[in-house]
């Protein structure tokens, strides 16, 4: 998930300093300026139209870079994107999406962009100063891109970039609304989550899905990912919403991955979660819902009683492994799961990354026997930061998803600290989606806080360092990569012969916060 998303708690603890947060304000629809070549018309290929490529989450798409072609990759244009560069986490961290030859896209001060894929040339730009953690981005239904600022929900014209409606969904000043929405047959679906931009610990927050009409922005349903009483202590506990957006089945039926509940690992008074007794019920769960009602159909709780801020944030994605429906998802935990469809029935759970005996406390935790758990100070691998921070992607046999190994260390219940994010590493891993069985690995030099994105036999990844690669996804052999003008925070889309990818979160003065596309050089084999 990128870094924005899961050090929601912990931001302080990475960065010296952040700038004051800028009053919100909604300005007038304005143009902003493109570099760089015209460039060639993109292929009639698969389309990047969903923030996870499409309604399954599939992060995969087809087209004519493949691993012979993607070494003629090259520069096309670059977007500079308008929000600051010097706050919490940076200006960029959205996948964006790409609808009849137009990228949309929103920056983290919640401005959306419309940009003519094939040159660059921006068409609009919606701006709403309203910063947010990302990882959020938009999604395009019916001529109206969906998205959020950090309280409200929103619906643009999608040729013009003015607004068609807008209003507030988040019940408190702990509430905001990080997420890329998920569309699917007309309705919206956005979630509130428990928000620590205030400076505080986000108590009384609860994280609810919202089912909206996308053209009017009428709420159709609305379901609470954890209870209202948060486990009997609001003055306390928060948790549930999502990160990501929902994945939906052929019927329409809706696949959420839910979050981890607060405070974590707990307080001084009220240890281990203790103020939040039981299994906490819907966090860290992936959870079925009918698209009619928002009725819970199954749930798989992987997590019960979470304590170490590790999230199930990743979106559910839908596919098929030898004839039978499955879910698999990924997250913080630092497990790939993959499920049955029908009931939610775990097939197989494998561990990534790297890891250091406590994946199960949360269970002695919830079973009162603190006796057994460890002292503080505490290293934990994976950390908040860690694990699987953003979406996998899946073929026919195989998912891929992008592992951060950057511990945390707490030195009580309640005092996190992180090393510099310079110094994580990761890993590109490949599993077989019949068995779990690790196919191969491949060591990253900087931690991967993009997802996983697919297009025939080559995985790309993005690394903190700037560093967009690309992996042959039968040894994971690297095939091509190049560096980003500045540090990169999220994920790259895929379009027929072009990728999208951004420098999202500048280190210093030399580099530079921008969009950047990169096209099949003309005269490439199989190129349109």
């Amino acid at each position: 998930m990128t870094v924005d998303r899961w050090a929601r708690g912990t931001a302080a603890l990475a960065v010296a300093a952040l700038t004051a947060l800028a009053p919100t304000t909604f300005a007038a629809t304005e143009a902003v300026g493109a570099t760089g070549s015209t460039g060639n018309h993109g292929c009639d290929w698969g389309s990047w139209s969903q923030p996870n490529a499409d309604q399954e989450g599939t992060r995969s798409v087809s087209g004519p870079i493949n691993s012979r072609t993607v070494k003629n990759l090259e520069v096309a244009w670059s977007v500079p994107i308008k929000a600051p560069t010097d706050q919490w986490p940076g200006a960029y961290a959205a996948t964006p999406v790409v609808v009849r030859g137009v990228v949309y896209t929103q920056d983290l001060d919640s401005n959306v962009y419309a940009i003519d894929l094939r040159t660059g040339r921006p068409l609009w730009t919606k701006m709403y100063d309203s910063h947010t953690n990302g990882p959020n981005g938009v999604a395009v239904e019916d001529g109206v891109v969906l998205g959020a600022t950090k309280t409200e929900a929103f619906g643009l014209d999608a040729r013009t970039g003015r607004e068609v409606w807008r209003h507030s969904i988040t019940r408190n000043d702990n509430e905001a609304i990080d997420m890329a929405p998920g569309v699917h047959n007309g309705t919206v679906y956005l979630s509130t989550v428990p928000s620590f931009l205030n400076g505080g610990d986000a108590a009384g927050a609860v994280g609810v899905l919202w089912a909206m009409n996308a053209r009017t922005g009428a709420t159709k349903w609305k379901w609470n990912t954890v209870p209202t009483d948060l486990w009997g202590r609001p003055d306390i506990n928060s948790g549930g919403g999502l990160w990501y957006p929902p994945t939906f089945d052929e019927k329409g039926d809706v696949y959420v991955s839910v979050a981890n509940p607060n405070p974590f690992v707990g307080t001084e008074e009220l240890p281990w979660g203790s103020s939040r007794p039981g299994s906490n019920l819907y966090s860290n769960s992936v959870v079925k819902l009918s698209a009619k009602t928002g009725r819970v159909l199954w749930h798989n709780q992987v997590a019960p009683h979470g304590i170490y801020d590790w999230d199930l944030q990743n979106s559910p994605i839908l596919t098929t492994v030898r004839g039978k429906p499955v879910v698999v998802t990924s997250g913080k935990t630092g497990y790939v799961y993959v499920m049955d469809r029908a009931n939610g029935r775990l097939l197989w759970k494998t561990p990534v990354g790297r890891h250091n005996g406590h994946d199960d406390d949360n269970l002695l935790a919830l079973a009162g026997r603190y006796d057994e758990l460890p002292t503080f100070p505490l290293e934990l691998y994976p950390g908040a930061l860690g694990g699987v921070a953003a979406p996998g992607a899946v073929d026919r046999t195989t998912t891929y998803v992008a592992v951060n190994n950057l511990s945390m260390t707490w030195s009580t219940q309640s005092t996190p600290s992180v090393p510099p994010l310079t110094d994580g590493r990761g890993e590109v891993v490949a599993l077989d989606l019949a068995s779990g069985r690790i196919k191969w690995s491949h060591p990253l030099g900087a931690s991967p806080y993009g997802g996983t994105s697919l297009t025939n036999d080559v995985v790309f990844t993005t690394t903190f360092d700037g560093v967009v690669h690309a992996h042959d996804t039968r040894t994971g052999a690297p095939v091509w990569e190049t560096k980003l003008p500045g540090t990169t925070n999220s994920s790259v889309a895929i379009s027929g012969d072009t990728v999208l990818a951004a420098s999202g979160w500048p280190q210093n003065a030399t580099e530079r916060a921008e969009i950047v596309a990169y096209r099949l050089a003309r005269g490439t084999t199989g190129r349109c």
